[in-house]
């Protein structure tokens, strides 16, 4: 077995969508949830996941592997895009400055409200009706 390479993870959280990544010194390797990123994501959501690695300049410098479970396809990949995120400084802390400014380290706290009783929804009231 060849020597293993020295791998970083980080663990990326956004609404119930949680990405477990691994960040390896290599060629630009993108694995989903042993897929292919472009198979996974839709074209639109590329962009948001590739954003951190982008803005530090290190697109073809790491292969990223990513376990993704809950949520939807935003969340998922806003939760991959936090993920690479932190698993980038734990490679290079002078990458925190660029990343910082893109908002990519700050885990964003908005979840769903939840439905309450007597209600159709979280706020959304039923039809009032007079007679």
């Amino acid at each position: 077995m060849a020597a293993t390479k020295e791998q970083f993870a980080a663990t990326g959280r956004r609404k119930t969508s949680v990405a477990r990544v691994i960040l390896r010194p290599g060629k630009g390797l993108f694995i989903v949830n042993g897929k292919p990123v472009e198979k996974f994501f839709p074209e639109m959501k590329l962009a948001v996941v590739r954003s951190p690695l982008e803005t530090v300049s290190a697109l073809g410098k790491y292969d990223v592997y990513a376990n993704l479970t809950g949520g939807g396809v935003t969340g998922q990949s806003e939760a991959l895009r936090h993920g690479i995120s932190r698993a980038l400084l734990k490679v290079d802390a002078e990458m925190r400055k660029p990343l910082k400014a893109a908002g990519f380290l700050t885990r964003d706290p908005r979840m769903v409200e939840r439905k309450k009783y007597g209600r159709k929804k979280a706020r959304r009231r039923f039809q009032f009706s007079k007679r």
